[in-house]
């Protein structure tokens, strides 16, 4: 099983654990909502457990690979309390098959919006787990 299968699996299991495993120490996580991105480890597992706060239904529906077995882009659907939104996930293996690089897009704007509310909720919570972490 290759690392994507690992990473896709751990998701919809909802195995935060495994999921930050995955990530590499000097990971950089690209919001869609924030205009800079948050390097580090603990930051990137802190706001995906915020995520899995926020969404509800999430699945994925499509995965794309690169030609190098290093980039990835899945494509989700989820909601964010009444709005449905669909995203996509990029993500970058290091060497260590270590995700080192993880970008998120969402549309349509009205559900990111809905995000960018939701998150922020969050967001004290998200700092604290980070800086705990």
């Amino acid at each position: 099983m290759g690392v994507m299968d690992s990473f896709r699996k751990a998701v919809e299991a909802g195995d935060l654990a495994a999921v930050e495993d995955m990530l590499a120490d000097d990971v950089v996580f690209h919001s869609p909502v924030a205009f800079k991105p948050y390097p580090g480890k603990a930051i990137t597992a802190a706001i995906l457990r915020g995520v899995t706060r926020v969404f509800t239904d999430f699945h994925y529906v499509r995965e794309i690979g690169g030609a190098d077995g290093r980039d990835h882009a899945l494509v989700f659907e989820a909601k964010v309390g009444d709005k449905k939104i669909t995203g996509c996930d990029f993500l970058h293996f290091d060497e260590d098959g270590k995700i080192d690089d993880f970008m998120v897009m969402v549309r349509p704007l009205s559900a990111a919006q809905a995000l960018s509310e939701a998150m922020g909720a969050q967001f004290d919570r998200i700092a604290q787990e980070a800086a705990g972490a």
